[in-house]
């Protein structure tokens, strides 16, 4: 299970990806569509610049992947993040037979980390806002700004427009 950051972190990108990559977007544009807290949009953005994952448009003032969705890899996103691999601290402590402890460490969590390694560096950005693409209605991510436009100008029903929304497109694949 990846932490809270990582999956604000994911999602920001694909959202990203989704845009022109001509077109700046600003960091409070992306907060509101995916319902993120801005502060910690900056703090995960903060890591992504460090690591080259994405680039500051002064001109418009917003943001930019640094180079192609297709090479940026979920590994590279994780280890921005969170760091790559698994460990298993707890388990010495909690048993004192260091041969049980190696065991677990190189039968279970190394293989788990070779693993996970394998799928998340061949998974891309790309591929991730590819399949957003093809299996979500596109103005998903522009609904709840519309709505919560509405709800702003004091349209108390616009959890049902966003109902009747949903239910529609349910009903086209169906």
């Amino acid at each position: 299970k990846f932490c809270k950051k990582t999956r604000y972190g994911l999602t920001a990108l694909v959202d990203l990806a989704a845009q022109p990559s001509t077109t700046p977007v600003a960091l409070k544009t992306i907060a509101e569509r995916n319902d993120i807290s801005l502060q910690f949009l900056e703090h995960i953005f903060a890591s992504f610049r460090r690591t080259g994952i994405v680039k500051v448009s002064k001109a418009p003032g917003g943001y930019n992947l640094a180079k192609a969705a297709d090479e940026i890899t979920v590994a590279s996103v994780v280890e921005a993040l969170e760091g790559i691999n698994l460990e298993d601290e707890d388990v010495l402590a909690e048993n004192s037979y260091k041969g049980i402890s190696d065991t677990i460490q190189k039968l279970v969590v190394d293989s788990v980390n070779q693993e996970l390694d394998q799928i998340l560096s061949n998974l891309t950005l790309a591929q991730m806002s590819g399949y957003y693409s093809d299996h979500y209605d596109k103005q998903e991510m522009y609904l709840s700004e519309y709505y919560r436009g509405l709800e702003t100008q004091g349209c108390p029903d616009f959890r049902f427009f966003f109902y009747l929304r949903s239910v529609e497109g349910r009903q086209r694949e169906e």
